[in-house]
C-alpha cells in the first residue's frame, strides 16, 4: 500500500535507511492550507516550487493550484477536481476525495512559510544525495573523455550553484526596496573616511575618480608592456589586503568593513616572483637586489621585518598558467565559501584560456570577458583583469592609450564598466635620448626627463557609475610603487601633512629629485665639451 494512503488511514509507515529524506505530513499539510486560502500562495511559493515536493502527485497538485491561482482562478478540491480525476497516482490515494482530506489537514496560514521551508530543506539534502551519486557514478566511469579535473571543476559548479539556491529572491523587485538598497550604500560611503562606496584601492586621487571599487564590477587594466600593469595591480592588491578589517557590513552580514580579503590569479609570474614585488614595496628594498640577495644588513633586516608584517595579510595567489575561464570561476568560488573574497585579480586576461578554442580569437576573448563578469555578479566582488595593448599605440605621436587600442576591443569595452589605461611618459622620453655630441637637444631631454619623472598616468576611458578623466600617481621603478602624488602647487608643509594621510613620506619625493640630479649631472659630465 502507498506509504500516503496508510497514514491518511492512520496505519504506521515503515522507513529503510536507504530512504531519501522527506516529510510527507508537512507537505500534506501546506497544500490543505493552500486550497482552503489561495492568499497564502505568496507566502509558500517565495520558498517552494513543483520540483520541491518528494510525493509526484503533491507535485501535480501543487502545479494546478500555482497555475489557477496566477489567473486570478480559484484553487479547491472542487475546482482541482476535473483536472485531477484521470490522475493515476492520485486514483492510487482515494481518488478526488483526498484532496478532500487534504483541505481537513490544513495548518493555521502563519506556519506556511515555516512548513514551506521544512520542504525545502529536504528537497535540498535529496539533491545532495543525487549528487553525491552522480560524482561516485562518474568517478567509476573510467574512460578518455571523463577527466578528473573537469569532473571536480563540474561537481564544485553544482555544488556552489545548490548552495546559493534560495538565497536571493529572482525577478522583480519594489521600486521601494531599490530605493532603500541604494540609500544604504549611499550612507554607508557617507559614514566611511573618504566617503568611498566601494572598496579603497588605497591611492587617494583614483578612489575620488571611481568612488572605490565597486561589487559587481568588471574593471579592466590596460597598457603597454613595461607600464607597470602588474605593478599597479599589485600595490592595489596589496593595500586593499593590508587594509582589511572585519566586522558588519551596512546591509547586516559580516564581512569587511575596510579593505578586503583579495584572490590574486598570476598567470604570468610565479607566486614567488609576485611576492617578492610586494615585499620590495613594503621593506623599500629594490626588487633586483632582492632578486640577487645583493642587500645590505639593514636591507635585509628590513625585508624580513616585512615579511612578518604581511604573514597575516589575506593576498592569496594562484599561479597556474593557462587556466581555463571555468576552473577560474571555480577556484573563486571555493575561495569565497572557504576564506572569503572580497576583490579577485587577473593577471592577465588574454593567458585565460575558454572553452572551444578556434581560430575566431575575438569570440574566445568575449567568452573571457562574459564569464569575468558573470563571476563578479555572481559572487557581488570587484574583479580587475589586466589586458595587453594593441602595438599601434606605438605608431602615433601621441602614446596615450585610448578604448580602440584593446585586443579584441568590442567585448572588452562592451562588458567592462570600467577601462583604464596605465601610461608613462618617462618610459617613450628615456628612449628619446639624443647623442652625447647633441648638447642643445640633450638639455631639452633633460628638462623633458625632470617634467615626467616619478610620474604615471591612469588614463581612465570608460566608467559607468562616474566621469572618464586622468588620473596622476607617483611611480617609483626601484619598489615597483605606485602612490599619491604630491602636487605642485602644494606647499612643503602641506605635502608633509598630505604625506602622513595618504601614507607618502616626504623623504621619498626628495630622494626621487636627487637620484634624478644625480643621472642628469653624469650625463653632462660624460658630454663632450665645445
Amino acid at each position: 500500500m502507498n506509504e500516503i494512503a496508510r497514514m491518511d488511514q492512520g496505519m504506521p509507515t515503515t522507513t529503510s535507511e536507504s530512504q531519501l529524506p522527506h516529510n510527507i505530513e508537512a507537505e500534506q499539510q501546506l497544500l490543505g492550507a493552500l486550497l482552503t486560502d489561495n492568499d497564502l500562495y505568496d507566502r509558500a511559493a517565495s520558498v517552494v516550487r513543483a520540483e520541491h515536493f518528494y510525493d509526484p502527485v503533491h507535485a501535480r497538485i501543487w502545479e494546478i493550484c500555482a497555475a489557477r491561482i496566477q489567473k486570478n482562478a480559484l484553487a479547491s478540491p472542487v475546482t482541482l477536481k476535473p483536472f485531477l480525476e484521470e490522475d493515476e497516482g492520485l486514483k492510487s490515494l482515494g481518488g478526488p476525495s483526498y484532496l478532500v482530506n487534504l483541505a481537513a489537514s490544513a495548518i493555521a496560514g502563519y506556519a506556511v512559510r515555516d512548513y514551506a521551508q521544512m520542504i525545502y530543506d529536504l528537497a535540498i539534502r535529496r539533491e545532495l544525495i543525487a549528487l553525491g551519486r552522480d560524482i561516485s557514478a562518474r568517478a567509476n566511469d573510467v574512460t578518455i573523455d571523463a577527466e578528473p579535473a573537469a569532473q571536480i571543476v563540474e561537481a564544485e559548479s553544482k555544488l556552489y550553484a545548490l548552495a546559493e539556491q534560495g538565497r536571493s529572491e529572482s525577478g522583480f523587485q519594489s521600486f521601494l526596496s531599490a530605493i532603500k538598497q541604494a540609500v544604504d550604500v549611499a550612507n554607508a560611503a557617507y559614514q566611511r573616511d573618504g566617503g568611498l562606496a566601494g572598496i579603497s584601492t588605497g591611492l587617494v586621487d583614483m578612489d575620488k575618480k571611481l568612488g572605490g571599487l565597486h561589487r559587481s564590477d568588471l574593471l579592466i587594466l590596460a597598457g603597454r608592456p613595461s607600464m607597470g600593469k602588474t605593478s599597479l595591480a599589485t600595490n592595489i592588491a596589496f593595500n586593499v589586503a593590508k587594509a582589511y578589517k572585519r566586522g558588519t557590513t551596512y546591509d547586516g552580514r559580516d564581512g569587511a568593513v575596510e579593505g578586503g580579503v583579495v584572490g590574486f590569479y598570476s598567470l604570468e609570474m610565479s607566486a614567488e616572483q609576485l611576492a617578492a614585488r610586494i615585499l620590495s614595496e613594503a621593506s623599500e628594498v629594490p626588487s633586483e637586489q632582492i632578486r640577487k640577495g645583493d642587500m645590505t644588513e639593514a636591507e635585509f633586516r628590513r625585508f624580513v621585518e616585512a615579511a612578518k608584517a604581511l604573514e597575516s595579510c589575506p593576498l592569496f595567489i594562484d599561479d597556474t598558467p593557462a587556466l581555463p575561464i571555468a576552473q577560474l570561476a571555480a577556484r573563486a568560488r571555493r575561495q569565497k565559501r572557504t576564506h572569503g573574497l572580497d576583490l579577485l585579480i587577473i593577471d592577465y586576461l588574454q593567458l585565460v584560456t575558454a572553452p572551444g578554442k578556434g581560430d575566431n580569437r575575438v569570440n574566445e576573448v568575449s567568452a573571457i570577458t562574459q564569464g569575468l563578469k558573470a563571476i563578479a555578479k555572481e559572487l557581488d566582488i570587484p574583479v580587475i583583469a589586466l589586458s595587453q595593448l594593441s602595438r599601434q599605440v606605438e605608431n602615433r605621436e601621441d602614446k596615450r592609450p585610448q578604448l580602440s587600442d584593446l585586443r579584441e576591443s568590442g567585448s572588452i569595452e562592451q562588458d567592462a564598466d570600467v577601462v583604464m589605461f596605465v601610461y608613462r611618459e618617462e618610459y617613450y622620453k628615456e628612449r628619446e635620448k639624443p647623442g652625447d655630441h647633441q648638447l642643445d637637444k640633450m638639455a631639452e631631454w633633460q628638462a623633458a626627463m625632470e617634467a615626467v619623472h616619478g610620474k604615471a598616468e591612469v588614463v581612465i576611458g570608460k566608467q559607468r557609475h562616474g566621469p572618464i578623466g586622468t588620473v596622476e600617481l607617483s611611480f617609483e621603478g626601484r619598489f615597483t610603487r605606485f602612490g599619491n602624488l604630491v602636487k605642485p602647487w602644494q606647499t612643503e608643509q602641506a605635502a608633509i601633512g598630505s604625506s602622513r594621510t595618504l601614507g607618502i613620506e616626504d623623504s621619498r619625493h626628495k630622494n626621487r629629485l636627487a637620484d634624478f640630479s644625480a643621472r642628469t649631472d653624469n650625463a653632462k659630465d660624460q658630454s663632450p665639451r665645445r
